[in-house]
């Protein structure tokens, strides 16, 4: 068995580029004949109006300890999504509270495991929950798309592993024993995100080259590649960066933690918890946790094929969405205009602009809960593929804030897709609480100018926290920043791979676009482990001049900075700035800041 790296070590090799032609994706299968949920129906609605509540649909499979075969249709959804990485299948996998034993879930591309109790320890499992990357020959770097949430796990060996990349949520989760984030033989991996969760034993990442663990415990954390972060953990590794690279802040400034569907009674509920602020540990370990929740029948179950003006209806009438696993095709705007509407996805279900339309737009409004759902452009270019309030917004939100959490957006890989800005986000206050907005550099639509898409996220509103953004590969800048009092706790990106030369990247007189760029306007902003990579496999001689770039003012601080230069494809300048030793050769060894100014 090769030996795992050490702490702050470098990978056993370069990463190799994620443009890899994968074969054999699996195609949707209809989920006939598996166990499905249904909510109780709410009252009869008014004359031409939407009902709330219902029937879940067939790719929603609901279990209880007594029923039969769980580990065959288990196994079952894992045949069809274990390399199904472009494909159309979306599930999700509820169990009701209760005691599963002998039971392994391996899941794969664009499916949910979660238990159905208020608290994770209502559900429990003496068997484990399994990412593994055996589909990819040992390398876990595409492991996407899924998401584990609200159980109890006993390993059968004593260590559960979740061997996953970016988009893949380990939320509300409690094991007791270990967890081992890399692949079995610990090939290349690129995760990962970690919050209210208790491990009782250590986290291995092994090779894993950052994570991002938030409001959590754990009983130890064994090693460090290139960024490690953790905000508000019991058990965290000491501040080191960046040897080894920790950085450790003892609290998160403000969380809200991810809405979830749960089993009272025999009544479906979505549970919403309550806004923290300088939050430690998790938000059930002490009872019951704190929030408030809304009966099924207060959501529009939305299936695939319904169309963008029927959801907005639905929202008209003042019902949230509850969107089931599919792929839901938008010739129009999805319109978020009420406060404290909730937008819950189940299996990951995939919204598509068809016509150059934005996917959703939000009000200017308080409290609003996006979670748990994909964006993937269309074929003809959309402006913003999401907006988080209008230009110019301006109301205080911070008793209540908008959150978007484990929204992903996709440009390319499944099929051709363009957008000119990703995500923008013009309200203030908002909490963006673990994003992946990727351009593809593999799969079906990928090219230079095939996915164009010039920005990933732009921030326009004030007071506005990310924690846990990863945003990768875009024409132009993948973050900008234009707001004022923005804070982010980790950033991980990725360069675009596919620039062809030198000129298709140049920003003025100035070689690349930053990976993070903060306006020259803005006074105050703050960050903690921020991470850039480049992989220029197309023109291996381009340069970066840095990964980030920030004004010079007593307000902006940022912390914990590095860049890489994967393999010595393209090489950066300097870190941030004109600060920071250049990258060299072919060793993939980061060149770090501190502390900037």
């Amino acid at each position: 068995m090769p030996t795992p790296p050490t702490a702050g070590s470098a990978p056993r090799a370069p990463r190799p580029s994620r443009r890899s032609v994968l074969a054999a994706m699996a195609a949707a299968v209809p989920a006939a004949g598996l166990p499905v949920l249904s909510g109780r129906a709410s009252a009869a609605p008014a004359a031409g109006a939407l009902p709330g509540g219902g029937d879940l649909g067939p790719n929603v499979l609901v279990f209880d300890p007594a029923t039969p075969n769980i580990q065959g249709t288990v196994d079952e959804i894992f045949k069809r999504q274990e390399s199904a990485q472009f494909g159309e299948g979306r599930f999700a996998l509820l169990f009701k509270p209760g005691t599963y034993r002998g039971l392994n879930a391996q899941i794969g591309f664009y499916t949910s495991i979660a238990g159905l109790g208020l608290s994770p320890g209502d559900t429990t499992f003496h068997g484990d929950v399994t990412v593994d990357a055996g589909w990819f020959n040992g390398n876990a770097t595409q492991n996407f798309w899924r998401s584990a949430e609200n159980l109890t796990l006993h390993p059968v060996n004593g260590t559960n592993r979740w061997a996953v990349a970016q988009a893949a949520p380990f939320r509300r989760m409690h094991i007791k024993g270990g967890l081992n984030l890399a692949p079995d033989g610990y090939g290349w991996a690129s995760g990962g995100y970690i919050a209210d969760s208790r491990i009782d034993g250590s986290v291995a990442p092994y090779s894993q080259q950052q994570w991002y663990t938030r409001d959590s415990s754990v009983g130890g954390w064994n090693n460090a590649v290139w960024n490690m972060v953790f905000s508000g953990v019991e058990g965290a590794p000491a501040q080191s960066f960046p040897d080894p690279p920790y950085t450790t802040l003892d609290t998160t400034p403000v969380s809200r933690e991810k809405p979830f569907l749960y089993l009272d009674g025999a009544d479906y509920k979505v549970f919403l918890p309550e806004k923290r602020t300088n939050a430690r540990g998790t938000t059930w370990g002490s009872g019951t946790p704190r929030g408030e929740s809304l009966p099924l029948g207060q959501f529009y179950v939305a299936k695939p094929g319904v169309d963008a003006a029927t959801l907005n209806a639905a929202l008209s009438q003042g019902l949230n969405l509850l969107l089931t696993p599919g792929i839901y095709h938008l010739d129009r705007p999805v319109e978020v205009r009420r406060p404290n509407t909730v937008v819950l996805g189940l299996g990951y279900p995939t919204l598509v602009p068809d016509n150059g339309a934005t996917a959703m737009k939000v009000a200017d409004v308080d409290g609003v809960r996006l979670a748990g759902f994909l964006i993937d452009a269309g074929p003809v270019n959309s402006a913003t593929l999401l907006e988080v309030g209008p230009e110019g917004a301006s109301a205080d939100h911070a008793a209540n804030p908008t959150t978007v959490q484990d929204v992903f957006i996709r440009i390319g890989g499944a099929g051709p897709g363009k957008a000119t800005t990703s995500m923008v986000i013009n309200s203030n206050h908002t909490l963006i609480d673990h994003t992946w907005v990727w351009r593809a550099d593999h799969g079906d639509g990928v090219g230079w100018e095939t996915n164009r898409a010039d920005y990933g996220v732009r921030v326009n509103g004030d007071d506005v926290l990310a924690t846990g953004l990863f945003v990768e590969h875009f024409n132009k800048y993948d973050v900008e920043w234009r707001g004022e009092r923005g804070r982010t706790v980790f950033f991980q990106n990725e360069k675009a791979y596919d620039a062809p030369n030198q000129a298709a990247i140049q920003n003025g007189d100035i070689k690349g676009y930053a990976a993070y760029k903060i306006a020259d306007g803005v006074t105050a902003h703050e960050g903690w482990g921020l991470g850039s990579y480049c992989y220029y496999n197309v023109d291996p001689t381009i340069r970066q001049d840095h990964g980030f770039q920030a004004p010079a003012k007593p307000g902006v601080k940022l912390h914990h900075l590095l860049v890489v230069s994967l393999g010595g494809k393209g090489q950066y300048e300097h870190v941030i700035n004109s600060i920071g030793a250049p990258t060299s050769g072919t060793s993939t060894v980061p060149s770090t800041v501190v502390s900037y100014p």
